[in-house]
């Protein structure tokens, strides 16, 4: 049976590479850092989520190491069984403090908490209404659930407060957007969200994966960016992006909800806990951004140098602020083209396509840092102009 299947993958890979949209993996030989080690020799590192530069710190290494020593390992056991331990209660109290919920349940990833919120919370009464650009998981969580389902378009207010005047019959209506948008760099407006749910009656779930950290004041991301932490329901994030760059993902919410996911969702009450040596150091990276005022400063400095810089030499940048900078090329194959020459330049990006971003609008997504210097931001520029002459041959 096998045989024949095998030609038709094999015919379906084929394409895909025809089509410029194979994604090859590239090793790489160091730590996390602003510079890495890949096959071709060391190279500025401009396409990791490492927002703050945390992954390799040396005081969240050594709250690793003594974890290690201290909890062991793993925990061979899911949580209600025999898997939970001091530092699992106390991460989950900290996220709860720092992001301003009433409690927070840890996932192995923010995946599988987005994975584990909308079948647990609603219903086939329910309805939930969900932005055209949310994250793969969050659509993957909401068709586990048997909510009706409505989509508005990207930041459209108005397109959202028509999803909410057609679901005035639901018991319960869940409005769900990603904090930051991870292709475009695009922030929600949750006032305005806040102000249509409180209008229309619903609740507001926030994915802030690439904000947690490093937006905000005080790096509490998208929520605190708008003064709306004590209007939104569900806050559900990663441990794998700005804090601390390893894995993991929470649910931060209100208390019946959390409770309810301890009881009721599935990737919780069927994976392992999260290890014991990840809560530890994230209790670390909690810990530093309490100062990290000086790291969120540079990674804002290092944000504009590249977005003005890129826009001066006449590249398609889309609009904004936020450390994720798109850089808009088209064409799927010119873009894996132009990041193919970016890392023979000692610049290590990767351009995105299709089914990742819709057809006809890949891009190269550079992420800035605050581990990366000015001269390091100033060298990807320079870097960009002479891989787009070359290019063009």
């Amino acid at each position: 049976m096998y045989a024949s299947v095998r030609d038709d993958l094999r015919t379906t890979l084929d394409e895909i590479r025809a089509a410029g949209l194979y994604k090859p993996e590239r090793v790489i030989g160091t730590p996390q850092s602003a510079s890495v080690s890949v096959a071709s020799g060391d190279v500025l590192n401009f396409c990791a989520n490492n927002y703050l530069g945390l992954a390799d710190h040396p005081e969240v290494v050594a709250a690793a190491k003594e974890a290690l020593d201290r909890w062991g390992y793993g925990m061979a056991s899911v949580r209600f069984i025999c898997g939970t331990q001091d530092v699992h209660k106390e991460l989950e109290a900290r996220l709860s403090a720092f992001l301003g919920q009433e409690d927070t349940i840890l996932y192995s990833s923010c995946f599988d908490a987005n994975g584990g919120v909308f079948e647990t919370v609603l219903g086939p009464e329910d309805a939930v209404i969900s932005d055209a650009l949310n994250h793969a998981s969050i659509i993957d969580g909401i068709r586990l659930s048997k909510a009706r389902r409505h989509r508005y378009a990207n930041r459209d207010l108005a397109d959202l407060e028509q999803q909410l005047k057609q679901t005035q019959d639901a018991r319960r209506r869940l409005i769900v957007t990603d904090g930051v948008f991870s292709m475009d760099g695009y922030v929600a407006p949750l006032a305005e969200i806040c102000d249509l749910a409180d209008r229309y009656d619903a609740m507001v779930m926030v994915d802030d994966s690439h904000a947690v950290g490093f937006v905000g004041p005080g790096g509490r991301g998208t929520p605190e960016l708008h003064g709306v932490m004590d209007r939104v329901d569900i806050i559900t994030g990663t441990l794998g992006k700005a804090l601390g760059g390893a894995s993991g993902g929470y649910v931060a919410a209100r208390a019946e909800i959390v409770a309810l996911l301890r009881q009721r969702s599935r990737p919780y009450l069927f994976s392992n806990s999260l290890a014991p040596v990840i809560a530890a150091a994230s209790l670390k990276v909690l810990d530093l951004l309490e100062s990290a005022g000086d790291l969120r400063e540079r990674l804002n400095a290092n944000t504009t140098l590249f977005r003005t810089k890129m826009t001066e030499a006449g590249f398609d940048i889309l609009p904004g602020d936020h450390a994720i900078a798109p850089v808009m090329i088209g064409d799927a194959s010119e873009a894996g083209r132009m990041a193919e020459l970016l890392l023979e330049r000692g610049v290590y990006v990767i351009g995105f396509s299709y089914p990742v971003v819709p057809m006809g609008q890949a891009r190269i997504r550079v992420q800035l840092s605050a581990a990366h210097s000015t001269e390091d931001v100033e060298r990807a520029v320079a870097a960009f102009i002479d891989a787009r002459q070359a290019l063009k041959g």
